[in-house]
C-alpha cells in the first residue's frame, strides 16, 4: 500500500493534467527564445512567502525553463494597486511572457468582484497593448475548500488567455503544500512552478 504523502502528490499531478486538459486549444504561445525574459507579476505568492527565495516559484520555474525569470510580487498587493505598479515594470523588464498571479488579497478583503475583474482586465489589456503574451492564474474564492473565483474564468474566456483554472486553488486545499492558510510551503511552490512549465510547454512558450 503506498504511504499517504505519495498518494496525495500522485492525486495532485493527475488534477493537474486535468487542468492543463481544460485550458483553451485554441490558445497558444510565442516562442520564447533561449535569452528571453518571462515576469512573474504578483503579490506574496510570486514573493514566495513561506519559503526561502530559491524555493520560490519563480525561482523554480527559471531552473525548469532554462529563462531568465523576474520575480516581480509585492507582499499585501492589492489589483489596483498592481494596476498602477505593472507598466513600468513592463517597460523596465521588457519581457516576452508574463505569468498573473493577481487578486488574492483582494478577495481576502472583501473588494468588489466587480473592481477585482476590471483591474485585472486592465493589467491584461496593459501586457496586451505591447504585444505580449499573458498566463493567467486563478484564485480561489474566500471560502472552504473553495473553487477558482468565476471572474477568472470570464476574464481567460475573453482575452483569450492560457489560463490554470483549479492548479492554486487545488494546492491551497492541501495543508500538505501550505506553509498558513494563504501561503505555499517548499512543495507547493514547486508544484505550481511545474504546473506553469508545463503550460508553457504544451501551449508553445517553451519546447522543454
Amino acid at each position: 500500500m503506498f504511504p499517504q504523502h505519495k498518494l496525495l502528490a500522485f492525486f495532485l499531478i493527475i488534477n493537474c493534467l486535468f487542468i492543463l486538459q481544460a485550458c483553451s486549444e485554441s490558445n497558444s504561445l510565442v516562442p520564447i527564445p533561449h535569452d528571453g525574459v518571462i515576469l512573474a507579476f504578483g503579490d506574496s505568492l510570486t514573493v514566495g512567502v513561506g519559503v526561502s527565495e530559491e524555493s520560490s516559484y519563480p525561482a523554480i520555474l527559471a531552473a525548469l525553463s532554462a529563462r531568465q525569470v523576474i520575480s516581480s510580487g509585492v507582499s499585501g498587493e492589492e489589483t489596483s494597486q498592481g494596476v498602477k505598479r505593472l507598466a513600468g515594470v513592463l517597460d523596465e523588464v521588457q519581457p516576452n511572457l508574463v505569468v498573473l498571479l493577481q487578486g488574492g488579497n483582494d478577495i481576502l478583503r472583501n473588494r468588489s468582484t466587480r473592481q477585482i475583474k476590471s483591474n485585472l482586465a486592465n493589467m491584461i489589456e496593459t501586457i496586451q497593448a505591447r504585444q505580449i503574451d499573458a498566463v493567467l492564474i486563478g484564485v480561489p474564492e474566500k471560502k472552504l475548500f473553495s473553487d477558482v473565483a468565476p471572474f477568472y474564468e470570464e476574464l481567460a474566456s475573453e482575452y483569450n488567455l492560457v489560463f490554470a483554472d483549479d492548479l492554486l486553488s487545488g494546492l491551497l486545499r492541501n495543508n500538505e503544500y501550505k506553509s498558513d492558510a494563504v501561503h505555499l510551503n517548499q512543495r507547493g511552490y514547486r508544484l505550481l512552478a511545474e504546473s506553469i512549465h508545463e503550460l508553457l510547454v504544451k501551449y508553445g512558450a517553451l519546447n522543454n
